[in-house]
């Protein structure tokens, strides 16, 4: 079964964050998502989709339901939680959890429909937040939202050291430890922040101990809102994401693709 839910449907109906795009390792801590505010219109009426999405919320008052849309195949719908979607029928007496695939042209439109929830405005990330590395011409652009005590971030920083003509932004999100947040503050508050992030993440040189102000509770905030669970999670300048460490032939071909 894929690795959309962090937890399952039973007796309690939760949502959680899913890997979208090329799948990739990342660390996860346990965190309740927010809804996404919008949904792509249907072609049913409101008032009839408007109803299913009551019923459903009367029958789980526990889950938020973003929305509701018909799918292609008559007499089911689509649930929105969150950045996952299960099926329902008009009257929500049964649920369905997986994969909605065009039979003909084998498509799986529930993979497609969550790339396209998943998506974020790269414009919209805060960059000023952001740790800045520029390597070569730094034409190609992504976003990494990284624990300090995180292995999978590790091991993206010396997959990195292989790519070139890339700009990398580092929000440090500490999430996985105490001690996340003490290194997060030392390295932003170091007079060479990249420099003690790399000395970190890849040779292992624990940063000096350093007080300033940090954005740490702004970035907290925008993992929340982001729904981010783990990391490292990656976003590219076309908007996709990617929760988990790339392997190297992966991340390059995702950035040339991005010329």
């Amino acid at each position: 079964m894929s690795k959309r839910f962090s937890m399952c449907l039973g007796t309690i109906l939760c949502a959680g964050l899913g890997l979208f795009g090329v799948p990739g390792q990342a660390q996860t801590v346990s965190a309740a998502p927010a809804p996404l505010a919008e949904s792509i219109p249907a072609s049913q009426g409101n008032s009839a989709l408007d109803a299913i999405k009551k019923a459903f919320s009367a029958r789980f008052p526990e889950v938020d339901v973003a929305a509701v849309r018909e799918t292609p195949f008559p007499g089911l719908y689509e649930v929105q939680i969150g950045m996952d979607v299960v099926y329902t029928d008009a009257e929500v007496s049964y649920l369905l959890q997986g994969s909605l695939i065009d039979a003909k042209s084998r498509v799986d439109l529930t993979s497609e429909r969550l790339a396209a929830l998943s998506k974020v405005s790269f414009a919209s990330l805060p960059l000023d937040l952001a740790i800045k590395q520029v390597k070569g011409t730094g034409a190609h652009k992504m976003a990494v939202f990284e624990d300090p005590n995180c292995v999978y971030c590790k091991q993206l920083h010396h997959t990195l050291k292989d790519i070139d003509n890339v700009t990398v932004y580092t929000f440090l999100l500490p999430i996985l430890t105490p001690d996340s947040a003490i290194k997060a503050r030392d390295v932003w508050c170091a007079k060479d922040q990249a420099g003690a992030w790399t000395d970190w993440m890849v040779n292992g040189k624990v940063p000096a101990q350093a007080q300033c102000d940090t954005p740490t509770k702004q970035i907290l905030a925008l993992g929340k809102k982001l729904m981010i669970q783990g990391t490292p999670a990656i976003f590219f300048a076309d908007g996709t994401r990617v929760n988990g460490a790339l392997p190297l032939d992966a991340l390059r071909e995702k950035l040339d693709s991005l010329n």
